[in-house]
């Protein structure tokens, strides 16, 4: 087995989490450990014997810490070749010891940047020698493993008890691909961050952007056969998504899959009440919510469009019990994404042959941890990117999300308190449907949605089309339009259906008209001034 012996390490982390027992397992090992600043402090203060890297070095660390590795005798260290006489020689010429781990993580600048800071700031948190070492040590990896990732100590501890007090090269390897993706991050954050300042843009939109994924999978193929995909997830995630997501049930995820996955998930964190989601080709074709359960919530959206959703993606924001799954048991879904499952509705999926291929991805979410809370307090960041040929789009995510009872009333007649629930609800379901979009719904569920049409009155009759088709009742119901009505003709299309209220953004130059329509059938309307196109 081709393997590093490790005899000595470097040790200097900015985060200190589970560098104890990495220290302890190390030394346990019989490796001297060398470390700086901060580190040493701590692993001294825990009882654990490392030597300073400036007592090492025979230099103080400089300059406020600006300077405390950039020596000779550490980078001669982690550098030189070992199966090269000439190295080895320089390295006794000169009395400097090998290095064979180096355990660096870096100052936190993202954090610092995101969280908000001056620019001495930011400044004060561009770390030169982590990086140096790091890059030293990855270039090296034939003969110096690197670790950049607290996550990645108890498997370094398991290994070095497995062979003795030696890594494996193939793991060498994979960390150093690791390293030097966390450097290429680091330094796009950086110039990205400079050129802003430059710019004197207070925006994501500098003159750069730099991207920084990993793959965590490769699939069959993208949108067609004929194409090939793979599906990459950023460095940091905090808020909950299909990126984090953990499949634990059913045939591999496909680009399709993973698509309508996002999709069913975005639109049912919209909700604080129990809600269940239906979508198909990344369009809603069912939603409710429910006061007495999760199947109850289930059942209403399925009825939604119990066509539609044969072959579609579910989303749950509360776990999925065994009552949800049987409601679901007799359905061909692709996916159900949900914050948990049950043990008993996982068992009702790997006992029955019929749900062998259903995709169950879960959130993994502490219990009692609720969905629309927690991704309230962690969705003000993030981008929304768009690719064209030669280039990309860039835009904050679509997160606004306006009460219809703050909205502005235009219309002679104000909307009851039973339409302003069912133009609140349909209007969070308005915004994840594809432009031209039109949604009708009750308090509790949808009742039709026209999706993706040139023009809002044709959007207006395909959702009036749908509910006839699924003989649901629209009389009563109320409309939520993603974007202003350009003319009248909608709003009559409307109230010929007997919908009895209308959310939209308004901004149109015939707002005069639309108003003066709803004023002629009774209809009252609201302004949101918000605007929900989804054109891709």
């Amino acid at each position: 087995m081709d393997t590093i012996k490790v005899t000595r390490a470097l040790v200097s982390v900015s985060d200190k989490t589970g560098i104890e027992e990495l220290a302890g397992a190390l030394l346990r090992h019989g490796i001297e450990v060398l470390s700086t600043g901060g580190t040493a402090k701590l692993l001294s203060a825990a009882g654990l014997k490392v030597v300073q890297v400036g007592q090492y070095t025979g230099f103080p660390e400089i300059l406020d810490g600006r300077v405390k590795t950039l020596h000779p005798r550490v980078h001669g260290g982690i550098l030189a070749r070992r199966d090269d006489s000439s190295h080895q020689e320089q390295l006794r010429q000169h009395g400097i010891a090998p290095i064979d781990l180096v355990v660096v993580n870096l100052y936190p600048f993202e954090r610092v940047v995101r969280d908000g800071c001056t620019r001495e700031e930011a400044i004060e948190n561009i770390d030169i020698g982590g990086p140096t070492m790091v890059r030293a040590a990855a270039k090296n990896h034939r003969h110096v493993v690197v670790v950049v990732d607290p996550q990645d100590y108890p498997s370094i501890i398991e290994e070095l008890r497995k062979n003795s007090g030696a890594i494996q090269v193939d793991t060498s390897a994979r960390l150093a691909r690791k390293a030097f993706l966390l450097t290429a991050r680091y330094d796009g954050a950086i110039a990205d961050y400079l050129g802003r300042m430059e710019a004197l843009e207070e925006t994501p939109f500098g003159p750069t952007l730099h991207f920084c994924f990993t793959k965590s999978q490769s699939l069959r193929y993208g949108e067609n056969p004929h194409q090939r995909a793979a599906f990459y997830r950023a460095a940091e995630i905090e808020e909950p998504s299909v990126a984090t997501a953990r499949q634990i049930h059913g045939k591999e995820l496909s680009f399709n899959n993973i698509m309508d996955a996002n999709a069913a998930l975005e639109l049912v964190k919209e909700f604080r009440e129990t809600a269940a989601v239906a979508i198909k080709h990344t369009n809603p074709c069912g939603a409710a919510i429910s006061d007495v359960s999760l199947a109850d919530a289930f059942k209403k959206a399925r009825a939604c469009d119990p066509v539609s959703i044969f072959g579609g993606i579910v989303g749950l924001n509360r776990p999925m019990d065994r009552a949800t799954a049987e409601a679901m048991e007799d359905l061909f879904l692709e996916v159900v994404i949900a914050p948990s499952f049950e043990p008993a509705a996982l068992e009702l999926y790997r006992s029955n042959k019929r749900l062998k291929n259903v995709r169950l991805l879960s959130l993994d979410l502490p219990p009692g941890q609720d969905l629309f809370t927690l991704c309230a307090a962690r969705r003000d960041a993030g981008m929304d990117i768009r690719g064209v040929v030669g280039g990309v789009l860039i835009q904050d995510r679509d997160l606004a999300t306006c009460s219809a009872s703050q909205c502005e009333v235009v219309t002679e007649r104000k909307p009851t308190p039973m339409e302003m629930a069912a133009l609140d609800f349909a209007w969070r379901v308005c915004k994840h449907v594809k432009s031209n979009a039109i949604v009708f719904a009750a308090p509790d569920h949808v009742v039709g949605v026209g999706a993706g049409q040139m023009s809002r009155v044709d959007a207006a009759r395909l959702a009036v089309m749908r509910a006839v088709n699924n003989k649901l009742e629209t009389k009563g119901t109320a409309v939520a339009s993603d974007a202003f009505f350009p003319f009248r003709d909608g709003i009559d299309v409307i109230a010929e259906a007997g919908a009895t209220a209308v959310a939209q953004p308004g901004g149109s130059v015939r707002d005069r008209e639309v108003i003066d329509a709803a004023n002629e059938h009774g209809i009252a309307m609201i302004f949101t001034r918000e605007r929900h196109f989804r054109h891709a």
